[in-house]
């Protein structure tokens, strides 16, 4: 396999050599492109800072050194990666007449979003499983969340990420590609480079179709035994105190994984005809660059413990700034 891959790889470049491609993007609108521009500029700024000012504050709360906040952290960091790969590109084609970018270029952005793309499917789901144990197995929970199991599930996430990416990569490199193809979208995808092959896709369409089907699965599989579980354990808690606190804790990783996975199944249900071009190009916005943004204010916005390490560390700031 390692030998057939090299070879593969060796072939590609010498075949890609000429290769380019055109990003689209949102071109059909030229009066659009300044707003845009700034609406984008606006939400990417808005991720870099509230994802790593998320890491930041977990990682200098000791509060915050829980396994929720763990895996929160990682989420942060891939949510940052992700967003990095795919917004600069954007910005610069709502900026330049030039659209143009490398084969190597495309695959590069694809490979990486992929990364963050399964990484975060496999996060969520340990994030889930973490919940479970929080309040269906409360006395247990230290015990049975210990730092080496959480460096597991995080490691294993990362490292099926870059397998599957692996896997997507090698066999889109055995597609061939000649001259300059236009891909009518803003952001290097699988369906939008295979689109534009010079050769039969079915194999590398094939290859990403089994693998999607299994990660989503598997991964909303343990996401939707968790909460059957948590329900069935909240529901037989005598106070009503106890649910509100229960369904609280969960209340931000639900809407996380409604916002993460709602777009992923919309993608693959709408066929990619013609007409259907301008609402994926919605949903890969949505997909792509929203919801890096929205994880941190989500996670923020409706967690007590986040709101009062994030005021306690900027009230000891404006502190040692007046003393």
């Amino acid at each position: 396999m390692s030998h057939s891959a090299a070879s593969v790889f060796q072939i590609k470049n010498n075949q890609t050599a000429g290769v380019t491609f055109i990003l689209l993007g949102f071109s059909e609108y030229p009066d659009l492109q300044l707003p845009l521009f700034l609406v984008f500029l606006t939400i990417y700024t808005v991720t870099v800072l509230g994802n790593l000012g998320m890491i930041a504050l977990i990682r200098l709360n000791p509060r915050l050194h829980t396994p929720m906040y763990f895996f929160l952290s990682h989420l942060s960091f891939v949510d940052f990666c992700y967003s990095t790969a795919i917004t600069p590109k954007l910005l610069e084609l709502l900026l330049v007449e030039d659209r143009r970018i490398s084969f190597v270029g495309c695959v590069s952005q694809f490979f990486f979003a992929c990364i963050c793309v399964v990484t975060e499917t496999f996060m969520l789901a340990a994030m889930a499983y973490d919940r479970f144990m929080a309040v269906c197995n409360p006395l247990l929970y230290t015990v049975a969340m210990s730092p080496k199991l959480c460096s597991v599930l995080v490691a294993a996430s990362y490292f099926w990420g870059i397998a599957c990416s692996l896997v997507f990569i090698y066999f889109l490199l055995t597609l061939n590609f000649c001259g300059t193809k236009v891909i009518n979208n803003f952001v290097c995808e699988h369906a939008a480079i295979v689109a534009v092959s010079c050769s039969d896709p079915y194999l590398s369409q094939l290859s990403i179709e089994i693998f999607a089907i299994f990660n989503e699965i598997s991964s909303l599989g343990i996401v939707f035994t968790s909460y059957v579980f948590i329900f069935v354990t909240v529901m037989r808690m005598p106070s009503t105190r106890g649910h509100y606190k229960a369904f609280s804790t969960c209340a931000s990783h639900l809407t996380a994984i409604i916002i993460f996975h709602g777009p992923i199944l919309f993608l693959y249900c709408v066929p990619t005809t013609k007409s259907s071009w301008l609402l994926v190009k919605i949903a890969s916005i949505f997909y792509t660059v929203v919801i890096p943004m929205l994880n941190p204010l989500i996670y923020s916005l409706r967690n007590k413990d986040v709101k009062q390490a994030a005021g306690r560390l900027i009230s000891s700031q404006l502190s040692c700034q007046k003393s």
